[in-house]
């Protein structure tokens, strides 16, 4: 696939006045349009709501102090956890409004640990995370978020079942587990969840970054681009790939990992420049890199595909610090480089924004609610990046005219 890297994503903050509240109506009725009853529609804009003005955890607790105390509270629990609402045209919407403000430069699919003090909320697991250096127990979830350089918002989310979670039917039963789960690996789960939003309607497919480190990459690439979805994957620097430029040096040795093959072309990297707005004051920063044909080791008879693999230095002394392959050849390394900087811009604002608007907070144990509650605080991220601060004033109205 020989696709170039051109577009951007432009966060639209809305304006002071009717204007903003214009923008603010037409997320909610946007998102809520799928709800065929009034009732459905206040809980939702209530949950939104709550979700943006509660102080510190986003319990359900929480969220109904803000609206009207313990009968609130059941209410509401009843809204996420037991009613048969459907959360993907949610998400599907979301996506949708974040078209209509912009393009995203890319699909960026993170992972996302959720520790848990119990046992019983779905998909909970002793892990190993690979951020904190250390094994916890709870959820692991991935995001699949639109991003550009200025901002992202996540717009869908999986979450991977371990295997006791599909292979006992009573565990599986009790957390609403849809009878249609099955077993997957962490990497399968994290492809799954862009080839999920890839079949939605109307929705422009984008480069999928994402990390393939820990798994078998050949099968993620093939499932990929199979599906007509470019990919920008992270790599290890063991990983085998077999050079396919015959000028350079290493073309005819056979599978080298890619840290040979970088190796061997020092004498090729160029400085490129790129902005980092994650630290707070948009700095201009330059990395070495370079990038090179290649292809992925096949078995005898397959068609080879023909790949780019990305090394960045930080230190020009030091070995490649991250590497990437990409079915993206026809882009220059600037801004391959650059795209793949959207990961830092995913990681700050899930630390910054996400975390506030309640991504990791729900505490109950089903499977749908889980889905139900990360779906409403996922559009919280949104309009807080939008420009949160009128969304509240906003719900409040309707809420009152709406009693």
């Amino acid at each position: 696939m020989s696709t170039s890297v051109t577009t951007r994503f432009r966060s639209v903050a809305p304006p002071r006045g009717p204007v903003g509240d214009d923008l603010y109506g037409e997320l909610c009725a946007v998102l809520f349009s799928a709800f065929p009853r009034r009732d459905q529609r206040l809980k939702a804009e209530q949950y939104l709501r709550g979700l943006l003005t509660a102080q510190g955890r986003k319990s359900i607790r929480n969220i109904a102090a803000q609206i009207g105390g313990p009968a609130a509270e059941q209410s509401l629990h009843h809204f996420i956890s037991s009613s048969t609402w459907d959360w993907q045209p949610m998400r599907a919407e979301l996506a949708r409004f974040l078209q209509r403000q912009g393009t995203p430069q890319a699909w960026v699919v993170r992972p996302m640990p959720i520790p848990k003090a119990g046992q019983h909320s779905v998909g909970v697991d002793r892990r190993f995370d690979p951020e904190q250096g250390q094994v916890f127990r709870g959820q692991q979830a991935f995001g699949v978020w639109f991003a550009a350089d200025e901002t992202s918002v996540p717009v869908h989310w999986r979450l991977f079942l371990p295997d006791p979670w599909v292979k006992d039917r009573n565990r599986a039963d009790r957390a609403e587990v849809p009878e249609g789960a099955t077993e997957e690996t962490l990497e399968e789960c994290a492809v799954n969840a862009a080839l999920d939003m890839a079949r939605w309607p109307e929705i422009a497919r984008k480069p999928v970054l994402l990390d393939i480190r820990g798994g078998a990459g050949r099968a993620a690439l093939h499932r990929l681009g199979l599906a007509g979805v470019p990919v920008v994957a992270r790599i290890s620097p063991n990983s085998r790939l077999t050079v396919a430029d015959r000028s350079l040096p290493g073309f005819g040795a056979g599978p080298l990992t890619a840290l040979q093959i970088l190796d061997a072309l020092k004498g090729l990297r160029r400085p490129v420049s790129w902005i980092d707005s994650v630290a707070g004051a948009r700095t201009s920063r330059t990395s070495l890199a370079t990038a090179v044909r290649v292809t992925l080791p096949v078995p005898p008879g397959e068609r080879q595909r023909p790949l780019l693999l990305l090394g960045e230095w930080d230190d020009p002394r030091r070995a490649p610090v991250r590497l990437w392959i990409t079915d993206l050849t026809g882009s220059a390394v600037g801004p391959l480089l650059r795209l793949t900087k959207l990961s830092r811009r995913v990681e700050r604002d899930l630390r910054q924004v996400g975390e506030g608007a309640g991504l990791r907070d729900f505490v109950g144990r089903s499977f749908r609610g889980w889905h139900r509650h990360i779906t409403l605080a996922s559009a919280a991220h949104a309009v807080t990046v939008l420009g949160a601060d009128r969304i509240a004033p906003y719900c409040e109205i309707q809420a009152r005219s709406a009693g």
